[in-house]
């Protein structure tokens, strides 16, 4: 139960990592990238992350074609990039004080 809670902010600060990057992001190659990183998350959980973090202002979405495909790409704002820089010191931080 705690496992996944904690897991769940992680998601969201990988999210918005890779949302500062390149184009932006979508679901599914979202969905592939956590996986990658042995994360285990459905369709009917990122979207609903993605959708919150867009409605707090963190991402911004928008219509994009990609192989004759209309993806919705989620991007850094510039309040997700700020929240981003500020939470990487404490993430530091944290890492020092539980991995040593």
């Amino acid at each position: 139960m705690y496992k996944k809670k904690i897991l769940q902010g992680f998601i969201r600060l990988h999210i918005l990592y890779h949302a500062t990057k390149k184009q932006g992001i979508y679901g599914v190659e979202m969905i592939e990238e956590l996986s990658r990183h042995g994360y285990t998350i459905s369709p009917g959980t990122l979207y609903p992350i993605l959708h919150q973090m867009n409605k707090d202002n963190l991402l911004k979405k928008s219509h994009i074609n990609i192989n004759g495909k209309i993806r919705k790409m989620y991007k850094s704002t510039q309040k997700g990039i700020q929240v981003l820089e500020e939470l990487k010191s404490f993430i530091t931080e944290l890492y020092q004080e539980v991995i040593t």
